[in-house]
């Protein structure tokens, strides 16, 4: 290390100035010309690839000796990066994050303050940091909230508290005390206990601490008392580092018995300096709201001590999060470790220099399992240490606010429990590493969790070397066991390949295009053509999935010439749109026999209709549907789009699927709701009569609007699962004895709320909804009752349409039975209290980092903050933080 230099010269890019001119047309201080080109491979960014720079925070002086020295000494990390990036250029973003606060990132780009000029990225912050620098660790925050905490104080302290909380992950533990003349959990759900500081309980925490008030007389002892009681006596947490950081503005009494019973040292008046020291912990004053963040930084110095002096480079690698450098909504992880100071003089102090690290899309490690060999209902998964998923085709990190896309509250925290629900043996083997299979009866869900479906799924994992990380893959049971494989030659494959009506799944990897740049202005189709042809043999492509392609192609071919002819002729019956054909090989044969402005589906195989392509995630809803559907039968779904058909009847007439959704009716506003939500009366017939039959669902990824908002907050089910504002259904002719049913289109936005006037946006939280889905019993073909509904009797007609997944039901138009459609399908969404409170502080099956360091003997316990001494004459917003540490036994 070289030893620091107060008058250093040196200029760097700062990424937030270069390429910034001053009045007079030269470039600023730290801001000399630096090229930029966009890069699909970041994210579509403008970046310099043969250069990195450096971010530094709004609250950290960019010419600070200690920066200028710290920025000089890290440039060699540059060739570094670039070398890297050269021998494996699917590397993304990598970067060296300081003790000091600069960020290093390569490559280069153009940082964007916020609208206020602010730049408030931290890399000191970022989980990936605190992960490498520290253990994990087990801290009690105190907090004084006595009378003469009021004003700008008790400001201070509820920020304070909210930046040690961003300073916690997942592999760490917390709770929060409030003490005046009495011991006040924030949390009352959470006492005498540890909760797991994941993303979820770290917001939960934040929410409460703004609730805070100050009043009375401070009395530390029985908090004390409290904070040690839970230190030692609570079996579940980090079983590492344990801390308590104390915030308060002043000497503390009544604490004697306290220390007698965990055999500390007899004084007169407590300090908190004199606890820091003591305990091989740290100190520090904080006067303004600007003061925080770098003065809970220390306490990161100070749990890194330990391993510094130890030397012991850990490799840490980062729950899922979302790339807020690239501005991305794609989930990361990150992979990092600790650079230190070497220098035997300084060993003692445990110097932390920083942190190195670069970024893991996710969706890369999913790649590793081809979606092709996975077959209709098959995925792979990715799980941590803790159970929390990383990778899951039913993980939903996103919800809709008004017209954007954010990530949920808890993102990152979905426990496997509750996406793979149905057992928790599965889970609990995989945390713990294991490899090995079970094979498990599962009730899914599909068509975003409005149908359910029964399957008997194999489940295969293992852990990942060198990882905190638990890899699955599922099979629905007799996939795999044997595999269809045609003989074409490549020349005739290529031919019916390239017909115009024929597209492959271009999220799929049939040929590797991110290591070669050259390769990666190819599409997945483009660069099949050009291996194929011999213009890329360099290219790393699939086999087995190459040959499927090319034999369903050409097997295929025949119904192009089909499609067209139906076009050319009469036999085309009136409001035919599109035939579409899917293959395993993720090929699709498209013929479109309506333009796009006649169109009624006019986005269904459009690139913006994921849930019905070939995706790296799914097959096509359509053809999981039909791989359920009973083979030689034609199924009927409505597909999302603005528009719909409706039948021209004199009774009330319904065309409904198997799961209850109306594919056709008289009205045109009833196409693609919940039968249940339009004839509630008739639908509960149905299912006293065992013709449908209600299966239970969970969702434990919903949004919910706040419950103590209104009442009328949780959704009703008379749509099983809201979601469907459009719909539009394909035509249909049926002839029968019950006369000719004829169709026609119209438009219709479905209302969600049907109980009250619509109201103001609210706010949304994470919340746990149970539903009901709904199944056809095919062994029940019809059905006919009498309903009596008041003063009048309903007479209904149900009919199985053959061949189909469909039944025909009639019912009396005169006989109004609306009263009775809400007592029966109403939405369980759950807000109960205590469950929330068992969930968020239960202590699910873990594995905990395999290495820790809590202590060393040579660490200097001297270095523990600004003063020897403290004054209680402190500026009248003078807080302290006080880190008392205890060693783990």
């Amino acid at each position: 290390m070289v030893e620091l230099k107060l008058h250093l010269v040196f200029d760097y890019y700062n990424s937030m100035l270069i390429n910034t001119l001053d009045g007079d047309g030269n470039y600023v201080l730290l801001g000399g010309e630096f090229p930029l080109e966009e890069n699909e491979h970041f994210n579509k960014l403008p970046v310099n690839t043969q250069q990195s720079n450096i971010q530094v925070p709004t609250n950290v002086y960019n010419k600070d000796p200690n920066i200028l020295n710290a920025v000089y000494n890290s440039e060699a990390l540059n060739d570094v990066f670039i070398s890297n990036f050269q021998r494996d250029p699917t590397l993304t973003w990598q970067y060296f994050g300081s003790s000091f606060g600069f960020f290093r990132i390569y490559p280069g780009i153009k940082w964007t303050p916020d609208t206020n000029g602010v730049v408030a990225f931290d890399c000191r912050n970022r989980n990936w940091y605190i992960q490498a620098a520290t253990s994990p660790k087990d801290i009690i925050i105190m907090v004084d909230i006595s009378g003469s905490m009021k004003g700008l104080k008790i400001t201070i302290a509820k920020h304070t508290i909210n930046t040690i909380l961003d300073t916690l992950g997942e592999n760490d533990f917390v709770n929060v005390i409030a003490y005046t003349d009495y011991v006040r959990y924030v949390e009352s759900c959470f006492k005498g206990t540890l909760v797991q500081a994941d993303l979820d309980n770290r917001e939960h925490f934040k929410l409460l601490v703004e609730d805070l008030h100050v009043k009375g007389e401070a009395k530390i002892k029985n908090a004390l008392k409290e904070s040690f009681k839970i230190l030692n006596e609570v079996c579940q947490g980090s079983m590492c580092n344990q801390a308590i950081m104390l915030i308060t503005d002043g000497a503390m009494e009544d604490f004697e018995s306290v220390f007698e019973e965990f055999n500390w040292p007899d004084h007169d008046q407590l300090y908190p300096f004199w606890i820091a020291c003591n305990n091989k912990g740290y100190y520090t004053h904080i006067s303004t709201l600007a003061d925080v963040q770098e003065n809970v930084m220390e306490y990161l110095h100070v749990l890194s001590r330990p391993m510094v002096i130890n030397h012991d480079h850990d490799i840490i690698w980062t729950e899922a999060y979302m790339d807020t450098v690239a501005q991305s909504l794609l989930l990361m992880t990150s992979v990092a470790m600790p650079v230190f100071s070497k220098k035997k003089e300084t060993l003692s102090h445990g110097i932390l220099l920083g942190v190195v690290g670069t970024d893991i899309p996710l969706m890369e490690v999913m790649k590793l399992a081809p979606r092709y060999m996975l077959g209709p209902h098959g995925y792979a998964f990715l799980i941590n240490n803790n159970g929390y998923i990383l990778a899951h085709p039913d993980l939903r990190p996103l919800y809709k606010d008004g017209k954007k896309l954010k990530p949920k509250p808890n993102y990152n925290s979905v426990d496997l429990s509750e996406v793979e629900w149905e057992d928790k043996d599965l889970r609990t083997a995989m945390v713990r590493g294991e490899t090995g299979s079970i094979t498990l009866d599962i009730r899914a869900s599909v068509d975003k969790g409005k149908r359910p479906i029964y399957l008997v799924n194999n489940y295969f994992f293992t852990d990942i070397d060198e990882t905190p990380f638990s890899f699955g893959m599922v099979l629905t049971k007799g996939h795999g066991s044997l595999m269809f494989m045609g003989n074409v030659s490549v020349e005739e494959g290529l031919h019916d390949l390239t017909s115009p009506d024929l597209t492959i799944a271009s999220e799929w990897t049939y040929c590797v295009t991110d290591i070669d740049p050259a390769h990666r202005k190819y599409t997945q189709f483009q660069a099949v053509i050009r291996y194929l042809l011999g213009k890329e043999p360099d290219l790393e492509c699939d086999e087995m999935l190459l040959q499927q392609m090319l034999f369903d192609a050409v097997v295929t071919a025949p119904l192009e010439a089909y499609w067209n002819a139906l076009m050319l002729s009469d036999r085309l019956e009136p409001g035919m749109e599109t035939a579409f054909l899917g293959m395993r090989s993720g090929l699709m044969r498209t013929m479109r026999y309506a333009g796009t402005e006649t169109r009624v589906a006019k986005t269904f195989l459009t690139p913006s209709d994921k849930d019905n392509l070939f995706t790296i995630d799914h097959f096509p809803l359509w053809y999981r549907l039909a791989v359920e559907n009973t083979p030689g039968r034609f199924l009927y779904y409505p597909v999302n789009d603005k528009v719909n058909r409706f039948i021209l009847c004199d009774l009330n007439c319904f065309l409904v699927d198997n799961n209850g959704f109306i594919l056709l009716s008289k009205e045109n506003n009833e196409v693609g709701r919940f039968f249940g939500e339009v004839d509630g009366s008739v639908m509960a017939a149905l299912l006293k009569m065992g013709m449908f039959k209600k299966v239970s669902l969970f969702d434990y990824q919903a949004m919910c609007k706040n419950s103590h908002h209104h009442a009328s907050g949780a959704r009703p089910l008379l749509s099983p699962k809201l979601g469907i504002t459009h719909v539009s259904t394909t035509y249909l002719l049926l002839k029968r004895k019950w006369g000719s049913i004829h169709v026609a289109t119209g438009e219709v936005t479905l209302s969600l709320f049907l109980a009250h006037k619509q109201r103001k946006v609210e706010a949304l939280q994470p919340c746990d909804t149970a539903y009901p889905g709904f199944m056809y019993d095919e062994s029940v073909r019809e059905a006919n009752s009498l309903i009596k509904c008041g003063r009048c009797q309903k007479m209904f007609v149900v009919q199985q349409v053959p061949d189909s997944n469909l039944v025909l039901i009639v019912t009396q138009a005169d006989c109004d039975c609306s009263p009775l459609r809400f007592t029966f399908f109403l939405n369980l969404c759950k807000h109960n209290a205590t469950v929330k409170c068992n969930r968020m502080k239960s202590q699910k099956a873990r594995r905990r980092p395999e290495s820790c360091h809590s202590y060393h003997p040579k660490e200097n316990a001297k270095e523990c903050g600004g003063a020897s001494s403290i004054s209680l004459s402190l500026a009248s917003a003078s807080l302290v933080i006080s880190l008392v540490l205890l060693s783990w036994m």
